[in-house]
């Protein structure tokens, strides 16, 4: 693997993390950016307008689609620079659950679905969401899906309940995961204001840096078209994977950004805050605490981008991604953790954008299967390997 980087992905860096600083980051103290369910909708509106305008919107999607074709260590470096405000993601359309899903619509959906759906979301005219997750069933454990798809004519009944929706509120279409009558799963896709589809209510969060927030969606009779299926019918489970692989991984470089500006504000403060006449950097306690917070950012830093490689090599990465979320998503939470104690008062204020950062990332160790399920799907993988012969 080759560290150094293209001098055109180098320009975009920097490019990105000079809009982030000058065109977005101004604006997370906006009232429309307060709410408990993200970023209103005007407020995304205008973060998108100025993405478009510096030609950074949607950079992940394909050039054919109108974005600029990012293979997937591209996007680490450039998803990382968009994460370092909590409102990049939004502006440049990386945000989940619309990243995970345009991603799975450019693999999987028919040439018809990509113009109806797909191309208005590339030009962030409209938003998505994924609607698998259940109350009583699937989540950690797609199999357990209840919702039901009933063939009906030529088309499809879809009946059942799903909750923490993210972006649910406000979206314009959601691909639904639903159980064949055989037992398979098959993904539909449907636009959010047909009849049968209802918004029960928004769910209260740690976090609140996705827009729409997460919600809960009922399914009553929804009617769906024969053309409407994602995919072919009963591989639903099998493009989920499609879609989640990566989608781990750009969480985990999403969450980076985070993490290293929690920790630029924490060694800019430690170096000005004096105490027991020295900079607080100077005290053993803190340092230790940065010096940590470094090899933490650099450990995940390097587990996104072999992952990042591994998938531009075409593997499927499963282990892989699985292990870089369980490292990146700890690592990154033990670094905002440090950063909160290095401020003291502050960090447990709105005075930064730390307590923010803070209270946003604590729930990366569970969205996209818990890092339990993960170690545990690590682990009999590990057991299946085939043990070396010894005399």
């Amino acid at each position: 693997m080759n560290f150094d980087l293209p001098a055109a992905l180098r320009e975009l860096r920097s490019r990105t993390r000079q809009f982030i600083a000058e065109q977005v980051a101004p604006l997370e103290n906006d009232p429309r950016a307060a709410g408990h369910h993200g970023p209103s909708e005007d407020l995304r509106r205008e973060l998108v307008a100025r993405a478009r305008n510096a030609g950074l919107l949607t950079p992940h999607a394909s050039v054919e689609m109108g974005g600029l074709g990012l293979d997937h260590r591209a996007k680490a470096v450039v998803f990382e620079e968009a994460g370092y405000s909590r409102l990049g993601p939004t502006a440049m359309n990386i945000h989940a659950p619309d990243e995970g899903n345009i991603h799975l619509m450019e693999v999987v959906a028919t040439p018809a679905q990509k113009e109806r759906w797909l191309r208005p979301q590339v030009e962030g005219r409209t938003r998505s969401c994924f609607a698998m997750t259940e109350p009583d069933g699937a989540g950690s454990d797609p199999a357990m899906l209840s919702t039901t798809a009933v063939r009906d004519g030529d088309g499809y009944v879809i009946n059942g309940r799903k909750w923490f929706i993210t972006g649910a509120d406000g979206a314009d279409y959601a691909i639904v995961m639903a159980r064949m009558e055989d037992g398979s799963a098959t993904m539909f896709l449907t636009d959010m204001d047909k009849p049968g589809i209802r918004l029960e209510r928004n769910m209260q969060t740690m976090d609140s840096c996705f827009t729409g927030g997460h919600g809960v969606l009922v399914f009553e009779n929804l009617r769906v078209g024969g053309d409407d299926v994602l995919g072919r019918i009963g591989q639903g489970f099998r493009y989920a994977q499609v879609r989640l692989a990566p989608a781990r991984l750009t969480h985990c470089m999403r969450w980076l950004g985070q993490a290293r500006r929690a920790h630029d504000i924490a060694v800019d403060y430690a170096r000005k805050r004096h105490a027991f006449g020295k900079p607080l950097a100077e005290h053993e306690g803190v340092g230790f605490m940065l010096a940590d917070n470094e090899i933490d950012l650099h450990t995940a830093r390097m587990h996104i981008w072999h992952t990042a490689w591994l998938l531009d090599r075409g593997e499927k990465a499963n282990f892989e991604s699985s292990r870089a979320k369980v490292t990146c998503s700890e690592a990154e939470w033990r670094v905002v953790d440090r950063c909160v104690q290095i401020l003291g008062g502050q960090g447990v204020t709105g005075e930064t954008a730390v307590m923010r950062i803070f209270t946003d990332m604590r729930a990366f160790r569970i969205y996209d299967g818990p890092n339990e399920v993960h170690r545990w799907s690590m682990a009999r993988k590990i057991a299946a390997r085939t043990a070396p012969v010894t005399e």
